[in-house]
């Protein structure tokens, strides 16, 4: 498939979080890992990157904007049951002695992103990971078919119009 740029928003219609996610998504091609964006584990949740890694590893990673991005999010506990490793990924600026200890840390910026703490492993069970490889593959494969055929719709994937 060719090159097509015209797909991709220009960077300054992106907010502070897709700047971040944006170059964590960079970042984690260099540790060979794939990567969709608001991914719904769960009804109720929907995390900002989900990163898909070449022995199947699944990480969670979390993008805070600001001080008041991160008190506002009451759910990430809830990510931890979806994922081998969970990461915050913050900019330079952020106040870092806010997040949690046990948790991993990313440093990044739109263009690339640092991993300063890596996350605590917790395996999935191996049903959970079939599971989540699924609606991995079925949230990327949507996502390319929403941008080749824009007015397309698949029912209940939240994608169409």
């Amino acid at each position: 498939m060719p090159n097509d740029h015209s797909l991709t928003p220009p960077k300054s219609a992106l907010q502070p979080g897709q700047l971040l996610a944006r170059g964590v998504c960079r970042h984690m091609q260099t540790h060979n890992f794939v990567t969709v964006e608001e991914l719904v584990p769960t009804s109720g949740l929907r995390v900002d990157i989900m990163a898909l890694g070449p022995k199947c590893e699944i990480w969670v990673i979390e993008c805070k904007s600001s001080r008041a991005d991160f008190m506002g999010d009451q759910k990430w506990q809830g990510y931890l049951e979806w994922c081998d490793r969970f990461f915050w990924a913050v900019d330079e600026d952020f106040p870092t002695d806010l997040l949690p200890e046990g948790t991993g840390l990313i440093i990044a910026d739109a263009y690339d992103a640092e991993i300063l703490r890596m996350g605590p492993q917790s395996k999935l069970a191996a049903p959970r990971r079939r599971v989540m490889m699924q609606k991995f593959a079925r949230h990327a494969a949507q996502r390319l078919h929403r941008l080749r055929d824009p007015d397309s719709a698949f029912p209940g994937s939240g994608l169409g119009r």
